[in-house]
């Protein structure tokens, strides 16, 4: 085992030898253009008048014509006097015949010094080789800019995950797919501005940085502005100040822009998103969902040229009229549930307990609607549904229905089983607006620290008065996932955040501080306020025992779990090579941002239980104990040395 890690970590180290020599080559061919009067680098402009595709597409026009490309050279073949190379540009990559008669003996010379990488300028006259290809005849070659560092070969192009987010700019040139993908982002915000402004729409821009975040249950990140000596926070949503538009007059109003929220990073998660949200006035819920249809079908079609979609096993037919069901109905169809006969908050706790599922002290009856509808319907909203009526307790901001006061005009589209959009028949009611505002403070009082903050100047906007109004928010990036068929949020995100890199330097720099603490003397902690549980009386026999199956696990995400307090979600390396899924009630003792990374333990052979509606496929082991006199308990999670590899079995 030592033997083959040292010929592994003596072949990485020979690679990496000959990495550097490659790249010193690369840095002795710019040395020697430069003595020459040649540096790349010192070129402002360069004329370019076609791209790859317009070319292809375009041969029978273009055939014998002079045309200049410029792009990236992604290959090269040298034959003596004459070679091809392909250039790739923003649309795609086109042949181009090299020869030395045609550029000259210099010019040549140098060409075939140029390395994969660099980016050129090349002028020619269309052709179509021997074999069918259309190519350029190249009259003239100008190196750009020298490429000083090596792109990944090109078989296999660039395939590890965390590099390609970390380093989109070579994802963008050796994956084209990926290339199409942000071509397709860009058309789908483009495709809805085109909507929108074409229903009347104006956009606008309103603060990024705000005294209070509200309009969505969400942890905000926090700063300090040093100019007025003010904690500031960086915005959750962007409804309250697109509805005080709508009291200022401006009927109907839009805003594409970035909102942060301080949560976890999973697949459908990142703490800074795309937010699409519009108000409407003299309409309700139901004329947001009638726009909705019309604008997905538009955005389908304008940017894949067909409503129907396919997104990985599923296809999403987008034509048909959406589904609407209410949300007790749908509770009553997937859970055989009936919310109506359901009378109070105490018989609602009574079936949560009935059918396992979790729920907090402080959840009324509407709370625990959700919960249910969460654990046993989301997942099986696959093709585009209206959710309509959401009770009271979990929709501050949205009017009640006339008809049936503890829900609300309110309406979530779900497709593929994720919530796509978010919909109100808006509260524009300034007394019932501050009695919800209070209801969250309260809220936050018990430990919902995702609540909404009474916001005075909204509430004086609404007094002022706001018509009846219907508003929607889109996720963008959930949008854009379905539209081409990505399966993270990551893959829809030219930089997604990442966990810095040097994250480990800055452990290992904490590591050889506590290696030099290791001479003082030992750390004596006082255990004498602790109280530890007694010790089972009933053995256990050892064949039983052994039946449980403990492995080191690595923690590669870990997300807190949405409208949930205490559970955590982590996405664990357990040797398999299969990513297996754990839930833990254990985010009242740590954040999930300081667990990636951290070895634990966990037994893997339980039978898999949902929670949240989340399949969670095993137990993460803990030390518990609590104080002397006290009812607080601690927890630590086992962590083990980061040298012992996921999958390793303990005995």
């Amino acid at each position: 085992m030592k033997m083959a890690e040292q010929n592994n970590q003596q072949k990485k180290g020979g690679q990496q030898q000959d990495a550097n020599q490659l790249i010193q080559v690369r840095y002795d061919k710019l040395h020697e253009l430069q003595a020459n009067g040649k540096n790349p680098f010192e070129i402002t402009k360069y004329d370019v008048t076609h791209h790859s595709t317009d070319i292809k597409d375009n041969f029978e026009s273009l055939e014998g014509q002079e045309v200049t490309v410029a792009g990236r050279m992604m290959f090269k073949r040298v034959m003596g006097k004459a070679s091809f190379c392909n250039v790739q540009d923003l649309k795609g990559r086109i042949q181009a015949y090299v020869a030395r008669d045609e550029i000259g003996e210099e010019s040549y010379a140098d060409f075939k010094k140029y390395d994969v990488g660099d980016i050129l300028g090349i002028k020619g006259k269309v052709f179509k080789t021997q074999t069918g290809e259309i190519s350029i005849h190249a009259q003239e070659v100008t190196l750009l800019s020298k490429s000083l560092q090596i792109l990944p070969e090109k078989y296999h192009g660039l395939t590890d995950t965390d590099a390609r987010y970390r380093q989109r700019y070579v994802d963008l040139i050796m994956n084209e797919d990926v290339k199409d993908t942000f071509v397709k982002r860009s058309k789908v915000i483009s495709s809805i501005r085109r909507y929108l402004d074409g229903q009347g729409f104006m956009e606008v821009e309103t603060p990024m940085l705000v005294s209070n975040a509200g309009g969505a249950s969400a942890r905000p990140f926090e700063t300090h502005f040093n100019a007025l000596n003010e904690d500031l926070k960086l915005r959750i949503s962007l409804e309250l100040y697109l509805k005080r538009l709508i009291v200022g007059g401006m009927e109907r109003v839009y805003e594409i822009g970035r909102v942060f929220r301080n949560e976890g990073l999973d697949t459908r998660h990142n703490p800074e998103f795309t937010l699409m949200e519009l108000y409407q006035a003299y309409t309700d819920y139901h004329g947001m969902m009638d726009l909705t249809e019309e604008l997905f079908r538009y955005v389908a079609k304008e940017v894949n040229g067909t409503e129907v979609l396919t997104y990985g096993e599923h296809t999403l037919d987008l034509s048909k009229p959406f589904e609407r069901i209410t949300m007790v109905d749908a509770v009553k169809k997937y859970a055989n549930v009936d919310f109506n006969e359901v009378p109070d908050t105490e018989a609602a706790k009574k079936l949560a307990d009935e059918h396992h599922i979790a729920y907090e002290e402080r959840h009324q009856k509407g709370d625990i609607l959700n919960l249910f509808f969460e654990e046993y319907v989301e997942e099986h909203l696959i093709q585009p549904t209206f959710v309509m009526d959401h009770p009271i307790e979990i929709s501050p901001l949205t009017k009640k229905k006339p008809e049936d006061p503890a829900y609300v005009e309110r309406f979530e589209m779900f497709m593929n089983g994720w919530e796509m959009c978010n919909a109100y028949s808006e509260l524009n009611d300034p007394i019932d607006q501050r009695k919800r505002f209070e209801a969250q403070e309260e809220a936050f009082a018990a430990g919902d620290d995702e609540a909404n903050h009474t916001d005075e100047d909204f509430l004086n906007a609404l007094s002022i008065g706001m018509p009846p109004t219907g508003g929607i928010g889109y996720g963008i990036d959930r949008m854009v996932m379905i539209m081409t068929n990505s399966p993270a949020i990551r893959d829809v995100l030219l930089f997604p955040t990442m966990k810095s890199l040097d994250s480990d330097k800055k452990a290992s720099k904490s590591s050889k501080a506590v290696s030099a603490e290791a001479d003082k003397p030992a750390e004596k902690i006082d255990f004498s306020n602790v109280k530890i549980e007694p010790l089972f009386e009933e053995e256990v026999d050892f064949d039983t025992f052994s039946k449980s199956d403990f492995r080191a696990v690595k923690v590669k995400e870990c997300v807190a779990v949405p409208k949930s307090k205490k559970l955590l979600q982590f996405t664990l390396d357990d040797g398999t090579g299969t990513d297996r899924t754990i839930l833990s009630g254990i985010h009242a003792y740590y954040e999930p941002e300081e667990l990636v990374g951290k070895t634990l333990i966990a037994i893997t052979n339980l039978p898999p239980r949902k929670m949240m509606g989340i399949e969670s496929c095993g137990m993460l082991l803990s030390a518990v104990n609590n104080l002397k006199d006290s009812e607080d308990e601690e927890l630590h999670l086992l962590m083990v040395d980061n040298h012992i590899p996921a999958g390793a079995k303990l005995y």
